[in-house]
């Protein structure tokens, strides 16, 4: 093994620089192998300036570093991406042209860092004969075959915090407060810090809920002197009777924003209570920041296992922690399915047990 691309592709994550790090000092270290960043995704193959050296000099200093220096993109799709000719706006198949960069580059193989949709590209771009090795990446926490993605433990402190914060000026002025958590169509983020950070209701996709029993929770601690209460609510949940809400619509190749369920929940629930409420939605908030200890560790375990992966040829696979320890397991295993809370798992029914509404009860 001579030499390796590595690339982030996707939304950016806490402890993305921790893999890179990690990716060049163990293939500098223990295989004397030269490392090409390749910036903003798979855009990089295909723009003059997206290619890097990376040594040691270059990632010094990068471990706590939120976001990545490779810069990264959520919509560079090499299957699907918008181009301008003769003025007009298309959408194009540049996979073959991205495919023949690497080749000619002469790369051994191509860590890529990414969540669903990166590693889904990934595995479509192995079948046609490109060495990758993946590495989960989200701070949604929703890919399946691994416990748990770097980026997830950063993104859920800081909705933890938020959520402390939230408390005090609730009781303060007895209100209802409402946080609008991230997640897509998985709900961790909002049930893990829901439950650390003592919310009284909690709303995920995977339990669909309906606004009434919402409302019911918070007149119920009404009534008991409980004038204030804190609702954490994951961007895509949806209500038993609808659909899930969007801010954006998608297109051939840009997926819907979810948005906007946290305001009709306050909507309602101030109406059918009489409560003061309050709507914050924590957005992007979740993504930035300097890595905890945990994603840190997690990122770097993640990298230099990656190198070693692609060094003992096992590509179309993917890094993954399991049981403590960091395994492999094919590209096509986590991307089949997305990873969903479980309903019925020991995170909810604790939920339940102290008393946490799901809006369905």
């Amino acid at each position: 093994m001579k030499k390796i691309g590595v690339l982030t592709g996707g939304g950016d994550a806490p402890g993305l620089n921790a893999v890179i790090r990690a990716v060049v000092k163990t293939a500098q270290n223990d295989y004397g192998c030269e490392v090409l960043g390749i910036r903003n995704g798979y855009d990089g193959f295909l723009n003059p300036d997206g290619l890097i050296p990376l040594g040691q000099d270059e990632v010094r200093g990068i471990l706590p570093r939120g976001g990545t220096i490779l810069g990264t993109a959520n919509r560079g799709n090499p299957f699907a991406r918008k181009v301008v000719r003769d003025g007009v706006e298309v959408v194009e198949d540049t996979s073959g042209e991205v495919i023949a960069a690497i080749h000619r580059l002469g790369l051994d193989a191509l860590v890529v860092i990414g969540g669903d949709g990166t590693l889904h590209i990934s595995q479509e771009l192995y079948e046609r004969g490109v060495p990758v090795v993946g590495v989960p990446k989200t701070i949604d926490n929703d890919i399946s075959g691994t416990e748990v993605t770097f980026g997830f433990d950063t993104a859920l402190t800081t909705a933890t915090e938020a959520i402390d914060k939230l408390h005090t000026t609730a009781e303060s002025h007895h209100r209802v407060m409402v946080l609008e958590l991230m997640g897509r169509d998985a709900g961790f983020i909002a049930l893990h810090s829901g439950v650390a950070g003592g919310a009284d209701v909690i709303l995920i996709p995977e339990i669909p809920f309906d606004y009434e029993r919402v409302a019911e929770k918070v007149r119920r601690r009404q009534q008991v002197g409980r004038h204030f209460s804190i609702i954490a609510v994951s961007e895509g949940a949806k209500p038993s009777d609808g659909e899930q809400v969007f801010w954006k619509d998608g297109d051939e190749v840009y997926v819907p924003r979810l948005g906007g369920i946290a305001q009709k929940v306050g909507e309602y629930v101030e109406k059918a209570t009489g409560s003061e409420t309050r709507v914050t939605v924590l957005g992007h908030l979740q993504r930035g920041g300097t890595p905890t200890p945990f994603d840190r560790w997690l990122a770097t375990r993640y990298g230099s296992s990656a190198v070693r992966l692609a060094a003992a040829g096992g590509f179309g696979r993917m890094v993954a922690l399991r049981n403590a320890q960091i395994v492999d397991i094919p590209l096509l295993e986590s991307v089949s399915a997305l990873k969903r809370v479980d309903v019925n798992g020991d995170a909810v029914r604790t939920a339940r047990a102290i008393g946490i509404s799901f809006g369905d009860d």
